[in-house]
């Protein structure tokens, strides 16, 4: 029986050893197009940049839309991840960090295969470094290529479900960063205002990565905050189909996809008045879902 939508199996090519994509092809690769590792719209900073053990770290990245910004200290290996490649990613990681503590840092490391044995030796370091590990392969598919990137351990691994929130701050922590910190006021009141009562008020949740919402001291995971010096980047935790996303694209709304399950708007000053009628909506449904 033919399939009405053929599939083509994909040929598994292994970088290391093949001279036509060595670990400096690929280096130029994730310089130029940095979401190749599927961690999001990240922005190139820096390669090979030198280490006082006389190393170089392989690449450094940045989310400039986190408050404070997130840098990630890249790591990448062809072949099988190794012991040393694990021990250089987090020693890169550290000098880093105490270079920069302004920002926040986040150990990756990138290899065509991340096996068990490895695996075990990255657990060991469960909650106490934040890092990701990344299987990156190389396929062909009628003569075309591309990289599969596999998260093998991810930052919402890392320790109990409550180290997963993020350690807590508090305002002052984010007014250093941030001159938004108005609009997430603003928003957090309008949600008292639709579905909060006297009795059961919602309140701001700082954690050093970012504002979420709680009740009563417990919280409530609809909707989370990451202000800048500019404007908010609001999270809300509900699916919406790609009409509803171009209507609110058409109305001045930035929306964009948010990877922990939902999407994100921009916020500026002003814009909780200008779009109340859009945001009561999507507060609304995002509270009931």
């Amino acid at each position: 029986m033919t399939s009405e939508f053929p599939i083509v199996a994909p040929g598994m090519i292994t970088m290391k050893g093949d001279p036509r994509f060595n670990e400096r092809w690929l280096h130029s690769l994730l310089k130029a197009d940095p979401s190749l590792l599927g961690l999001g719209d990240l922005v190139f900073r820096d390669s090979e940049r030198p280490q006082p053990s006389g190393g170089r770290l392989d690449l450094l990245l940045s989310d400039p839309e986190t408050s404070p910004p997130t840098w990630y200290e890249v790591e990448i290996q062809l072949g099988v991840i190794d012991e040393s490649h694990i021990i250089r990613t987090i020693e890169y990681w550290d000098i880093e960090r105490k270079r920069y503590p302004e920002f926040e840092h986040i150990a990756v490391i990138v290899a065509e295969r991340v096996t068990g044995r490895f695996l075990n030796v990255i657990q060991l370091f469960n909650g106490k470094i934040p890092l990701i590990a990344i299987q990156l392969q190389l396929v062909e598919v009628n003569g075309s290529y591309t990289l599969i990137p596999s998260r093998i351990v991810d930052l919402v691994q890392l320790g109990t479900d409550e180290e997963a929130k993020g350690p807590t701050a508090n305002r002052n922590h984010w007014a250093r960063f941030s001159e938004t910190l108005p609009v997430v006021d603003a928003m957090i009141a309008r949600i008292n205002d639709l579905v909060g009562n006297q009795d059961n008020r919602y309140e701001a949740n700082y954690t050093l990565h970012y504002i979420a919402i709680m009740q009563n001291g417990a919280p409530k995971n609809f909707m989370e905050f990451r202000p800048n010096q500019e404007r908010v980047l609001t999270s809300f935790k509900i699916n919406l189909t790609e009409q509803t996303k171009d209507e609110l694209r058409g109305a001045g709304l930035s929306v964009t996809k948010d990877d922990r399950n939902g999407f994100r708007i921009y916020l500026a000053p002003g814009d909780l008045e200008k779009y109340r009628e859009h945001i009561d909506d999507l507060i609304r449904r995002a509270h009931e879902g």
